[in-house]
């Protein structure tokens, strides 16, 4: 069972959600990415078995070469130790509903898989860890960041927020949640780039208006950098989202990937070598 799927199992709230509901049946199969790479690995064995090599080498040298040994030893391994860290990916760890998902596309073509690939044609070394859960509200914020701590992310986009609201549920509560995940990861060391939601003016007012500002009130309280509005420039707008009227096509999440691009790339020159 996937990661996804036990998430789908506990929390009963997915199968009441607005936005990312759908019959079982019609769920599309999705394909984790590997949290380790292979090749770092290979290239990990490589390293190790050339420098025992090429110390077992120098153990046959005489003993007046002892010393030009072990400078060379020395620089080896600092150079490999420079090699690690310059090359070492940057892991971005998007966390949210089915926007962030990509419900109803395909996986390539998600918001989360698009700034992947726009930052990796600028030169960034990024790898995207895409932990969307269609369904999901604030409250399994917390779980779902603690079980995603295992892969040590640098930064953290934080997009939860829709389907609390699409239910009407209580703001000073999701506010709560958020922010209880929030103070994890930046205990954890994560950077994190939070993104902000609107509710439909059907809503009424006052409901609109505290939704509206619980994000913006969220960065300033635990002084983290904030997308204003996630689908700028995508809600509301037919031709940039499915029939449903609620998740992007790819062309809305072409939009929302530029979007939070612009928001994020000062973030990565913390990381830049």
């Amino acid at each position: 069972m996937s990661f996804r799927e036990v998430f789908r199992s506990q929390e009963s709230e997915c199968r009441l959600s607005v936005v990312g509901f759908q019959p079982r049946s019609a769920r599309r199969n999705s394909k984790s990415k590997p949290f380790v790479s292979f090749a770092s690995l290979a290239a990990n064995k490589q390293r190790s078995d050339f420098g025992f090599v090429l110390s077992s080498a120098f153990c046959l040298l005489p003993s007046a070469f002892r010393f030009f040994q072990i400078l060379l030893i020395l620089g080896f391994l600092a150079f490999s130790g420079t090699v690690c860290v310059a090359a070492e990916e940057i892991r971005i760890l998007t966390l949210g509903d089915s926007l962030t998902e990509g419900f109803g596309v395909e996986e390539t073509e998600a918001y989360p898989s698009v700034l992947e690939q726009l930052l990796l044609e600028q030169g960034y070394s990024v790898r995207m860890i895409n932990g969307g859960v269609s369904g999901s509200t604030s409250a399994s914020a917390l779980s779902r960041l603690k079980w995603y701590t295992r892969v040590k992310p640098h930064l953290l986009i934080f997009a939860l927020g829709a389907n609390d609201g699409l239910r009407g549920l209580s703001v000073e509560r999701m506010k709560a949640n958020l922010g209880a995940a929030i103070a994890l990861a930046q205990q954890r060391g994560m950077t994190v780039l939070l993104a902000g939601m609107r509710m439909p003016k059907n809503y009424g007012a006052d409901y609109t208006t505290a939704f509206r500002n619980a994000f913006p009130e969220l960065a300033e309280t635990h002084r983290v950098a904030l997308v204003p509005f996630l689908l700028e420039d995508v809600g509301g707008i037919p031709e940039r989202n499915l029939r449903d009227g609620i998740h992007p096509n790819p062309e809305g999440h072409q939009i929302i990937a530029r979007t939070v691009l612009q928001h994020l790339k000062p973030l990565l020159e913390k990381y830049s070598p």
